[in-house]
């Protein structure tokens, strides 16, 4: 009887050890989507001057977007900063979904990787933090 009392812990250690590296995978997708496009806009805004024209937004734009989006993904990947990064991601994503959804692109796939972006956002987070976990339990 002791011995299954004892391969418990260490399968719920396995468990939590899976799940932080789960969302540490999770976040560094993040990180990496959000500095990618971030870079792209702050040194090749030729590259996506059609989707901007698009959305409405106007070239110059991207020298005040681009650093914003890089601000977001760092302040995301510190982890004493991640809860407010995710907010700030979120935000941000929020949106980008709002202005496809304006333009009349319901399900488009800017806005589907903006959403699973969003989702990633906070399940890296909720996977890799224990204080999240806390506040927002999916099983009690």
């Amino acid at each position: 009887m002791s011995e299954t009392m004892n391969l418990h812990p260490v399968a719920k250690a396995m468990t939590l050890h899976r799940a932080l590296w789960a969302g540490r995978i999770m976040s560094a997708f993040v990180v990496v989507a959000l500095g990618t496009d971030g870079t792209i806009q702050l040194f090749a805004p030729a590259q996506i001057a059609s989707m901007l024209q698009e959305t409405g937004f106007a070239m110059d734009l991207t020298r005040v977007v681009g650093p914003i989006i890089l601000a977001c993904a760092i302040l995301y990947a510190i982890p004493a900063t991640a809860v407010l990064g995710a907010i700030l991601v979120t935000g941000f994503l929020g949106g980008a979904i709002c202005a496809h959804v304006r333009m009349g692109e319901l399900g488009s796939p800017p806005e589907i990787i903006s959403l699973l972006l969003g989702a990633m956002t906070w399940g890296g987070l909720y996977a890799r933090d224990p204080r999240i976990r806390a506040i927002l339990p999916l099983i009690r």
